[in-house]
């Protein structure tokens, strides 16, 4: 099946993430079509993230700077990405052991889709573990890689929550072709400790930020329609 289907790099931005990371790039490495490079961005870490993502595998290019962000991470390592099509990963998020061979078969079937993602799972401490929700955000993103070219960065809005729903805004406003498979085939954890865990004023206010700059392009005439 490998040899059908086109090479795709995985990014995955880490901070502070040494009790996950190995776990992350191990559910790359199951994956039934392995990927051509594997791009961990250690965005600032003071643990062992980067240590740890090095010795993982061979396919395993460790990218370091300064923190920035889990979007400027992203962006980095897709920047430095090598293939056509570009796979992200949340380094506390695992894939499915099939996910990337069902998203490439569509994507080799149709053409004209520039992006697929698919439901997830959550896991973890919560009491919403085990709920299946649709995926769309980083982990279960495989865009081709024209996308990324035009649309530009991914953004860290102000509490650094949110940048994959602007970015994704911004593609679909430029009309690119986003799917969105039936299937689980990625396990988001649900922990304390994730950027993403609870309700925060300071963090949420992204959010905020994120629908002015969509009303600005608005009135900008920069949205379709």
């Amino acid at each position: 099946m490998s040899g059908c289907l086109a090479p795709y790099s995985v990014v995955i931005p880490a901070y502070n993430a040494s009790a996950t990371v190995g776990e992350a790039v191990a559910s790359v490495l199951a994956q039934t079509v392995l990927p051509a490079e594997i791009l961990v961005v250690d965005d600032g870490s003071t643990d062992e993230t980067a240590a740890l993502a090095s010795q993982a595998h061979r396919l395993v290019r460790v990218i370091r700077q300064d923190n920035a962000g889990p979007g400027a991470a992203t962006t980095r390592g897709m920047s430095e990405s090598r293939y056509a099509l570009i796979a992200t990963l949340d380094a506390d998020d695992v894939w499915l052991p099939h996910k990337m061979e069902q998203q490439l078969s569509l994507l080799s079937a149709q053409a004209a889709t520039d992006g697929v993602f698919s439901n997830l799972e959550l896991f973890g401490e919560s009491s919403l573990s085990g709920s299946i929700q649709p995926g769309w955000l980083r982990s279960t993103m495989v865009i081709r890689r024209h996308v990324f070219d035009r649309i530009g960065p991914i953004i860290d809005p102000p509490g650094n929550r949110g940048d994959m729903v602007d970015w994704l805004a911004r593609a679909r406003e430029a009309g690119f072709r986003l799917e969105l498979l039936a299937q689980v085939l990625v396990r988001r954890r649900v922990s304390t400790t994730s950027l993403s865990y609870g309700r925060d004023p300071l963090k949420d206010k992204g959010y905020l930020h994120i629908a002015r700059q969509r009303i600005l392009r608005s009135r900008a005439g920069k949205l379709p329609g």
